[in-house]
């Protein structure tokens, strides 16, 4: 139940995002969740597309380093404690939390985590234990 993200280095200047966001455009992939990080010379743009393989190309081919990453993807309820609940379990459990970010499906109904742990199978295991929804990869893309 992982699901594939990929993550694309960009250099700390003007313009970057924009041509990334133009040569998916153009290659017809829709982003569905992204997360960027920035350090005083780079960014790391995390993306989970409809198309992976097809942005992986695309990019590559326009000059940008692209890494591809698992990642778990985990729907929650859009309510005060949800992510409370889902780390309280992860922490008893002694598994980390390496990044994570988040988007809301429809206002008051559930949220979306994206989550890279330091133990992805001991969570996703802990997680589906825990009766706590795992998304799909197939199912994320076509949200």
């Amino acid at each position: 139940m992982k699901v594939e993200q990929i993550s694309v280095f960009l250099e700390n200047r003007a313009g970057r995002l924009e041509e990334v966001t133009k040569i998916l455009a153009e290659a017809k992939i829709n982003i569905r969740a992204l997360s960027l990080a920035d350090t005083s010379d780079f960014g790391i743009l995390r993306l989970i597309v409809t198309d992976n393989n097809k942005a992986k190309q695309v990019l590559k081919e326009n000059g940008f380093t692209v890494g591809k990453t698992n990642v778990v993807a985990v729907e929650v309820d859009d309510r005060p404690g949800g992510l409370y609940n889902i780390l309280s379990i992860l922490s008893k459990n002694k598994v980390n939390v390496e990044y994570m970010y988040a988007f809301v499906q429809q206002s008051g109904k559930n949220a979306v985590l994206i989550f890279r742990f330091d133990r992805t199978d001991d969570a996703i295991k802990i997680l589906s234990e825990n009766n706590i929804k795992i998304i799909p990869g197939k199912e994320l893309y076509n949200i």
